[in-house]
């Protein structure tokens, strides 16, 4: 037997969500972009050991992707896109959320909420590196560095354009948005 359960984050909520990322973000600044991936693959590591419940699973796989991009050779995510990922990754890296993660049952719920908004906020950076790793698998041609380099820059321009359109619509709406 499963159970949903549904929740809405209000303004207060989102800003208080908001508030932790930028203090993570801080703290991130002061560490070495490899530092910081090394400590959130160590966490996915103790979290698929730790027997997470079932609602957690999905975010992890999220969080994994997002450190796919940030180490995917042919991707090569330019700088401001990979502070954006390393930004989000953060916050998952620091020992202190929360909700204490060793709580049977609760102690990942906020990370999974965080997880959510965060990719959210990374949809078009997510959308076009699922784009670019489909089109790498397809082609195996003899030119396909250069065609990857192409398809990239293609990808990661139309990435921004989207990023930016969001921010647009969104101007006079509730922020939900995370990174400034």
């Amino acid at each position: 037997m499963s159970l949903r359960v549904s929740f809405e984050l209000d303004d207060n909520d989102l800003t208080h969500f908001r508030l932790i990322m930028r203090e993570a973000r801080k703290a991130a600044a002061r560490k070495a972009p490899e530092d910081i991936v090394a400590a959130a693959e160590d966490l996915l590591q103790d979290i698929g050991n730790a027997g997470t419940p079932g609602f957690i699973q999905d975010r992890i796989d999220k969080l994994r992707l997002l450190m796919r991009m940030l180490a995917d050779l042919d991707w090569r995510l330019p700088h401001q896109e990979a502070g954006r990922v390393l930004n989000a990754l953060a916050y998952f890296t620091e020992p202190d959320d929360l909700i204490p993660d060793h709580i049977p049952g609760l102690g990942f719920l906020d990370d999974a909420i965080m997880v959510e908004l965060v990719v959210r906020e990374l949809e078009h950076e997510i959308e076009a590196y699922r784009d670019f790793c489909d089109l790498r698998e397809r082609d195996a041609s003899a030119n396909r560095a250069s065609w990857l380099a192409e398809r990239r820059d293609e990808l990661q321009a139309r990435m921004r354009q989207r990023r930016e359109q969001s921010r647009r619509e969104s101007d006079g709406r509730a922020d939900w948005r995370l990174f400034d």
